[in-house]
């Protein structure tokens, strides 16, 4: 049986906060239904609502046309409403059958039933089409296998209501595209499902209707065929986004190259690769995952060991043992691991955005003053929403994230930038602010280098796009030869 959800005038608030103001919409039974807005549009919290992580404030929830109020996961569970997180919510140290049941553990008299659990959890990993053994840890698994195992998770709790939030995040496109299968035989069996994406054209090809949320209220509701992409994005952000894609600065003819790379050579992920890209100009780096792109660039930054290559900027042979060497060349990178790597997020935002320039601010004592006079600035200039400057970076949505981890790598003035999916989990409204950014740093003449996955990022925004497969350097394509089949065809060896 399918599940049927209405919310009625649903309020939440944290402390004095108040995040959703009196939603209502029901989602159509049996299914798959997109729900969008920018970050911070109230889209999880309503979720985690739905799925019994959080509380109401206020108003109702009804499923099957019943009142409802779950007091754990577990609960919602026990209807067959099952979320599976945007950062998997899976044990690494243990095997794929005991994530499956892991709380939800099946037990024979005083004892666990193993062979009942394995014989289960087989069944759930062939309905998804995982092959792989369920004794299997699943530290050992890679990002498209881990998501199957969330979703063979969640069909071991006979889930009939399941919500993605940003599922293809991390997948490569023939990975999206078996996903979608999967949801196809899904919407065939009476699941139904919440889709949330950032990314419009999955939204268009895989969902039957759209919600917009925004400010934590509900906007919008219509078939996925009566809506361009255009005007969810305008929806989701309240005005009209005419050009996600700013017009690209005119590059001037000849020049020297701002950086050059001859037979740059990371083992076991790029072979003699050579590139250069020029002062004002935005290039880009497509491929598949595992393609190299990103060990590319940590080899030439030397956040890996590289075995061979010659590198210049502007003309000057350099060494560039380290980050912090690079960067003293006028070069810089900015990780797509913005969490990880890009940001302390348990720091403030001034520790953040001075971090890789504090010699500026500490001769010999840190001057806090002019700290705080650069972060006014940079949020002014970057556009990044914080509550107060005394927040901390843990505390800002997804794209002011970003926002912030830009700012820090720019706060020293490199010549040369390069940024590794500098869009990835961001919403439309933050992207576009991003691409204006980009845009602003070629017409100020710096290099710029941008690795992404999404390949209508690169055709909007990049001069040139050079395309890797398997380490190496397939082809380098002007703007006027950018296509989506095209930059497809090279980085998987059919062009």
């Amino acid at each position: 049986m399918s599940v049927a959800v209405s919310f009625h005038n649903v309020l939440k608030s944290f402390g004095p906060v108040q995040v959703l103001h009196g939603v209502n919409f029901a989602l159509q039974p049996g299914r798959i239904t997109a729900l969008l807005g920018e970050n911070g549009a109230g889209k999880s919290t309503l979720m985690k609502i739905l799925s019994g992580y959080e509380n109401l404030s206020g108003g109702e929830l009804r499923i099957n046309g019943q009142a409802m109020r779950f007091k754990s996961s577990r609960d919602a569970e026990a209807q067959g409403i099952v979320l599976i997180h945007q950062e998997f919510n899976l044990a690494e140290d243990l095997s794929i059958a005991e994530n499956i049941f892991l709380g939800h553990e099946k037990k024979r008299g005083w004892l666990l039933d193993d062979a009942s659990m394995r014989e289960q959890a087989q069944q759930a990993l062939a309905q998804v089409g995982l092959r792989v053994d369920v004794n299997t840890k699943v530290k050992q698994l890679i990002v498209a296998e881990k998501q199957l195992v969330e979703i063979a998770k969640a069909l071991a709790r006979k889930a009939r209501l399941l919500i993605m939030d940003e599922p293809t995040a991390t997948l490569t496109p023939g990975e999206t595209q078996r996903l979608f299968a999967l949801m196809a035989q899904f919407k065939a069996e009476g699941v139904t499902m919440v889709y949330i994406s950032h990314k419009l054209d999955e939204v268009e090809q895989v969902t039957d209707e759209v919600v917009v949320m925004r400010d934590g209220q509900f906007v919008a509701q219509q078939p996925t065929r009566e809506l361009t992409r255009q005007q969810m994005a305008s929806l989701m952000v309240g005005r009209e986004l005419s050009d996600l894609y700013p017009p690209k600065s005119v590059l001037a003819s000849g020049g020297a190259p701002a950086m050059k790379v001859r037979g740059l050579t990371v083992p076991g992920w790029a072979t003699d690769v050579d590139f250069e890209v020029h002062p004002g100009e935005i290039l880009g780096f497509a491929g598949l995952v595992g393609a190299g792109r990103t060990e590319l660039f940590e080899g030439l930054m030397g956040l890996r060991p590289r075995s061979a290559g010659a590198i210049e900027l502007h003309g000057q042979a350099v060494r560039l043992r380290n980050p912090r060497e690079a960067a003293a060349q006028g070069l810089t990178y900015l990780s797509e691991d913005r969490k990880g790597k890009g940001l302390h997020v348990r720091f403030g935002l001034r520790q953040n955005l001075t971090l890789m320039a504090l010699d500026r601010y500490a001769s010999p004592w840190l001057r806090v003053k002019d700290e705080l006079k650069a972060l006014a600035q940079a949020v002014d200039e970057f556009g990044i929403r914080a509550g107060s400057l005394d927040s901390l970076a843990s505390s800002l949505s997804g794209g002011n994230q970003q926002k912030l981890a830009l700012a820090k790598v720019l706060h020293p003035g490199p010549q040369v930038v390069v940024l590794d999916e500098p869009t990835r989990g961001v919403d439309v409204g933050a992207k576009r602010d991003i691409y204006l950014l980009i845009q602003k740093l070629a017409r100020e003449g710096l290099a710029v280098v941008v690795i992404s996955s999404e390949l209508m990022e690169l055709i909007g925004i990049c001069h040139r796009v050079a395309v890797m497969r398997a380490g190496r350097l397939q082809t380098v394509l002007e703007a006027e030869q950018l296509t989506e089949e095209d930059l497809i065809a090279h980085a998987t060896g059919t062009h």
